[in-house]
């Protein structure tokens, strides 16, 4: 799928159902990308929602979001986010192609970026890193390996292509679920037992059968891109938990904006739809402003 839309939502939980039902209804052109819900439409009874008297399953309520925002005419696209580029304007990367965009909201939940991998942590920042783009230069002519087994991975190991001799593609014992990778690739479907090195980096992956792959540096691409992994390679600033806003849910990047559990603070659902409402605004703000035109105003109930 490609366009170009005013504001693309990334997220399509409480954050991000809010923030593009606030943006579409100040007359842009909106599209929510998603590929699930999260955590939330598995809760079976939520009871601190306000205006339910009876407990509401997640599932339930999502699913009302959504209709609500549908309803309102904004886009959907069910399909996982692989990157995020600014090229005036934004350009989103999607497993299906791309889309354009003037402003962004960033509501992809809390990151979850760690693989399960003995020696993974004591090596963060010695030669195991979250980012690609951010540091595939300093593999140069050198040996890498990226574990994953999406699109993500297959994302970040191309990102890699123009700097690394080899890179090898982990899968961790699961199979490799994006399509065909890229002969290049040096694709190994074994479970990692553990990441060893030196006081200086890591030196190799030790696979489950004995094996050891000497490797440069290692990049972790498990699962999906998350808000994190999203914000590291546009160089928002973070504190290597969350995204940095202001009140106006602004990044230090104009025109890109963050809203819910992404951000910190009180993980709950009304706290969620409140910042992606602002984050909505605010994106609506934006594009206006760059248009030449007033904000328009959002009346309650109308």
């Amino acid at each position: 799928m490609n366009g170009t839309y005013d504001v693309v939502v990334i997220g399509q939980g409480p954050a991000g159902v809010s923030a593009a039902i606030y943006a579409v209804r100040s007359g842009l052109s909106v599209l929510l990308i998603g590929r699930d819900s999260g955590s939330l439409e598995r809760a079976d009874k939520i009871e601190n929602y306000y205006g339910f008297v009876e407990p509401v399953s997640g599932k339930q309520l999502l699913q009302q979001g959504l209709d609500q925002a549908v309803r309102l005419g904004i886009g959907r696209l069910q399909d996982e986010v692989t990157g995020i580029r600014w090229d005036d304007p934004f350009v989103v990367e999607t497993t299906s192609g791309h889309v354009q965009a003037t402003s962004i909201v960033l509501a992809t939940g809390m990151p979850r970026r760690k693989a399960s991998v003995a020696g993974l942590s004591a090596y963060e920042g010695r030669g195991v890193s979250y980012c690609a783009t951010c540091d595939g230069f300093f593999y140069r002519g050198k040996t890498v390996a990226v574990i994953g087994n999406g699109a993500y991975a297959l994302k970040e190991a191309s990102e890699l292509k123009p700097f690394a001799a080899t890179i090898y593609l982990l899968t961790n014992g699961r199979t490799l679920d994006a399509g065909d990778s890229d002969p290049d690739f040096v694709v190994r479907t074994e479970k990692i037992v553990r990441l060893e090195g030196d006081e200086e980096k890591v030196r190799r992956l030790v696979l489950a059968s004995g094996e050891e792959l000497a490797v440069d540096g290692v990049f972790v691409a498990e699962g999906t891109a998350s808000a994190l992994d999203l914000a590291l390679k546009l160089g928002l600033d973070n504190d290597g938990k969350v995204i940095l806003t202001d009140r106006q849910q602004a990044t230090n990047l104009p025109g890109l904006f963050a809203a819910g559990d992404c951000t910190g603070g009180l993980l709950q659902i009304a706290v969620a739809v409140g910042e992606g409402a602002q984050a909505g605004m605010s994106a609506a703000a934006y594009v206006r402003g760059l248009k030449g035109e007033k904000a328009q105003k959002v009346q309650w109930g109308e």
